[in-house]
């Protein structure tokens, strides 16, 4: 909105000629998500307490889990609001791929909404059913493939890392290429989000590498210098990650432990979204499995929990996802949350090294 309002009168003040650049408005952007989720935030859990909107905890879990019983939570509301308005301000909305992260993110938070509601009126943790909530990730990620595939400035290559020779044309099959991708990361940082600030931390790191990326790959000069995929236009999505970096470190600031406020459903969901979305638009999708690798690794322990439970009625780890097995090894919760961050920086570090080791 500004970029529209402003740039405009630059030819009169030359000053505002820095709206032109996606660097000025990517940092901007940061500093605007960050500051309106930070400042909103105390009102928004007083809101929430009021109407006691609180955590409903698992019964299996962790005993130590029990006296966060009653925490607000559907935090991610007010991420997605200082996420969304802070593109919305500095983004250039002319920006086809821009409305797709967006309008991706907000119906996975919807769906997760839906969820949060569901259990905040049964009073337990089951939310919405399986298959409801599946089949609406199913349908926004049939959506953004669909869109991509019909888009003229939108090629269905795949991009390898390690191998800048190797780039196989998926034509239809593209399409549900994106929705394992979208809703299969969606439903990874769903996952992981089960310790106080453990989930938002490597989405502010994998949302900070997507931001390099986005703008490697809609820049020609540097795809050209890195021999990665060129997407015209793709790098303007700096300015939506940048936004969501902004606002999840806002949050983290009361979400950290002891957590005052959890995001809930509502913002893993539609941060697994965005995150998935960004990273098939910049045709590096295969890499957000290393960017992501803490997201996962929650995911298959649960998957291999499960399969080796109902195969051989023995578990393999204490309990699933894997964060709760440290804890039942007596890890604090502190700790794996911090390793956990320290291990996706080192992913990200390596993700961006294959940008050169092609």
């Amino acid at each position: 909105m500004l970029f529209h309002l402003l740039y405009p009168l630059h030819t009169t003040y030359a000053s505002l000629n820095v709206f032109k650049y996606i660097t000025f408005r990517t940092i901007y952007a940061v500093l605007t998500g960050l500051l309106i989720s930070f400042f909103l935030a105390p009102w928004f859990i007083r809101k929430v307490s009021s109407l006691e909107i609180g955590q409903q905890i698992r019964g299996d879990g962790p005993a130590s889990h029990l006296q966060k019983s009653g925490t607000p939570t559907m935090g991610g509301v007010l991420i997605l609001f200082a996420l969304t308005v802070s593109t919305l301000l500095w983004g250039n909305l002319t920006n086809p791929y821009i409305w797709v992260a967006l309008l991706s993110t907000l119906g996975f938070g919807l769906i997760g909404l839906l969820d949060d509601c569901k259990k905040l009126a049964k009073r337990n943790s089951v939310g919405l059913k399986a298959g409801y909530k599946m089949g609406g990730q199913i349908l926004i990620g049939l959506i953004i493939g669909w869109f991509l595939y019909s888009y003229s400035d939108f090629n269905t290559v795949l991009s390898l890392p390690f191998f800048k020779g190797i780039t196989p044309d998926l034509g239809v099959f593209y399409i549900p290429f994106v929705i394992i991708v979208v809703v299969g990361t969606s439903n990874a940082v769903n996952l992981t989000d089960g310790l106080d600030g453990l989930a938002i931390g490597p989405i502010m790191i994998a949302g900070a590498t997507y931001l390099l990326f986005s703008y490697f790959v809609g820049h020609v000069k540097f795809a050209t210098y890195l021999q990665i995929p060129y997407i015209a236009g793709s790098g303007e999505l700096s300015v939506f990650c940048g936004a969501m970096v902004g606002a999840s470190m806002g949050f983290l600031w009361y979400n950290t432990y002891p957590a005052q406020i959890f995001m809930g459903d509502v913002g893993s969901l539609a941060l697994g979204g965005a995150l998935a979305t960004v990273a098939v638009v910049t045709k590096q999708e295969v890499l957000l499995a290393i960017v992501g690798g803490i997201f996962v690794v929650e995911a298959l322990s649960v998957i291999f929990q499960v399969g080796s439970y109902k195969l051989r009625t023995k578990r393999i780890f204490r309990m699933a996802p894997i964060h709760h097995h440290f804890e039942l090894k007596g890890w604090a919760e502190p700790k794996i949350i911090v390793r956990f961050w320290i291990i996706a920086i080192i992913l990200a570090l390596v993700a961006i090294s294959t940008l050169k080791l092609r």
